[in-house]
């Protein structure tokens, strides 16, 4: 029997967002890729103005295919007027996203609970 391709994820849904925690340390294969864009684009369906945490505590390697992946799913969660953060980078991926200026593309976050409570701070700026 052949093993799934399917990467691993865990959703869940809190008051200020929907928290998509990627818990495959490595996500480097073109199938793991389109398995995940097929994950976390099927919950990003469900909700229109969804407002979205991807978290990466457990992320140590990715493949610059998921960099393009994240731009595809930033894009679709916009064009349904949501918005998107992603934390806990760590600072090997953190320097690819420096390198690739993605860090002004994205909003950024250390931990979980600093990309939470952005959501309701921004009326604020």
């Amino acid at each position: 029997m052949v093993e799934s391709a399917q990467p691993r994820i865990a959703v869940e849904y809190t008051d200020e967002a929907v928290v998509i925690s990627f818990t495959d340390e490595k996500i480097l294969e073109s199938r793991d890729v389109q398995a995940l864009k097929d994950s976390v684009m099927g919950v990003i369906e469900q909700a229109e103005g969804i407002n979205l945490v991807l978290d990466f505590s457990q992320v140590k390697f990715l493949s610059s295919a998921v960099l393009g992946l994240l731009i595809n799913i930033s894009k679709r969660v916009y064009e349904q007027e949501g918005e998107m953060k992603l934390c806990n980078i760590n600072s090997k991926i953190y320097e690819i996203f420096k390198i690739t200026r993605l860090t002004k593309v994205f909003d950024i976050y250390d931990d979980r609970e600093s990309a939470l409570k952005s959501f309701g701070n921004e009326d604020e700026q």
